[in-house]
């Protein structure tokens, strides 16, 4: 069984889940391409030593530049921030290797458009991860919309709301600063990924980004804690996205609502098991949501459980995502999303941007 040597660079939060991912995927999915955990580089080479005897890695690197070059490292994981995800996408399909890139894929929208521009030119596996749209939950409802199970889309509200940055007392940190930390850069493009693969391209929006809290622990801060756009979509349904860092209470609100002409769909991430699907038939007093909870039945949950209602976690859309990669560097075949369509959602963040400063509703332009 062939292997490929995987180098991942960030060992933190992201960095941990995809090095359990990577460990685990070939016994999961039965991959036939299987991954072998070659190098890991952090921070400082403390940091990169003390990842790789946490993660089972062979070895440790001096800095991401060492992992990029080394000819046993076939295939590179980038967690590290988004301010430096460009330079290491360019060096490593110089040297010809794939990579896979955590969301957002730069930190600016020249960013994005150079690593795409560097991902096509080599012609080497690419993929970008937003891990949340491959819930069984969530892949379930794309089909359903494919199948026109609630009719023709009338309206879509997502949001992305979360409150670890809620409480203005406590002391700032580095997603504090500079606009590519800040709840537009960081939390929103799940959910405007979210939104283009369940409703297609946005083409106009209105925004509003705000900062919401001018001080932390009493040191002024710069950058937003929540936006929102008014949007439509090619198709020509409505919608509505909202984003927070600040939303009390709210942990992972990784939530979308879509009605349509013949039925409606509800989705909560903090509920990631199930969906809630009404169908506008049969007798008047008989109708309502039914909460349908993930089984086999669904898409990739059988791979982790044969048990219907036992439910799939945050780790397992990590190791969706591994089969993915590895399926894209077996065949050759682009695996969605490509470094293109994390393209797409920077278009769309930056213009959300752009309408917030005029307060005009401007056209998206298309990736």
């Amino acid at each position: 069984m062939p292997e490929i040597g995987i180098g991942l660079i960030g060992g933190g939060y992201m960095g941990k889940a995809h090095a359990v991912a990577m460990a685990s995927v070939g016994a999961v999915f039965g991959t036939p391409l299987r991954p072998r955990l070659e190098m890991i580089a952090g921070a400082t080479p403390e940091s990169s030593e003390r990842y790789r005897a946490a993660y089972g890695f062979a070895r440790a690197a001096r800095d991401w530049r060492e992992v990029v070059a080394d000819e046993r490292v076939g295939a590179v994981v980038i967690a590290s921030p988004q301010t430096t995800h460009r330079a290491i996408a360019e060096a490593a399909f110089a040297a010809k290797k794939a990579v896979f890139c955590e969301k957002p894929l730069g930190a600016s929208l020249a960013d994005a458009e150079a690593m795409v521009a560097a991902a096509e030119a080599s012609g080497l596996p690419n993929m970008i991860g937003f891990n949340y749209v491959r819930t069984p939950a969530t892949q379930f409802v794309r089909q359903l919309l494919a199948e026109g199970a609630i009719g023709d889309v009338t309206w879509f509200r997502g949001e992305h709301t979360e409150d670890f940055l809620a409480d203005p007392e406590a002391p700032p940190n580095w997603r504090c600063f500079g606009r590519a930390n800040g709840c537009m850069g960081d939390l929103s493009p799940h959910m405007v990924n979210c939104a283009l693969a369940l409703m297609g391209p946005i083409t106009e929006l209105s925004a509003r980004v705000e900062r919401v809290h001018a001080t932390r622990g009493g040191e002024p801060v710069d950058n937003d804690d929540h936006g929102q756009m008014m949007v439509r979509f090619a198709g020509g349904a409505m919608g509505h996205l909202y984003f927070s860092r600040v939303a009390t209470g709210r942990k992972m609100g990784y939530a979308y609502e879509i009605h349509g002409t013949k039925g409606s769909i509800r989705f909560d991430q903090e509920d990631q098991n199930a969906v809630h699907l009404f169908r506008a038939e049969g007798p008047e007093a008989t109708r309502g949501f039914t909460r349908i909870l993930t089984g086999p039945a669904h898409p990739d949950y059988g791979a982790f459980c044969q048990g219907p209602g036992h439910g799939t976690g945050y780790q397992d859309q990590i190791i969706i995502e591994a089969r993915d990669f590895l399926q894209a560097i077996h065949t050759g075949q682009a695996v969605w999303p490509r470094f293109r369509d994390g393209l797409a959602v920077a278009r769309v963040i930056d213009t959300a941007f752009a309408a917030a400063e005029d307060g005009r509703w401007h056209s998206v332009p298309a990736a």
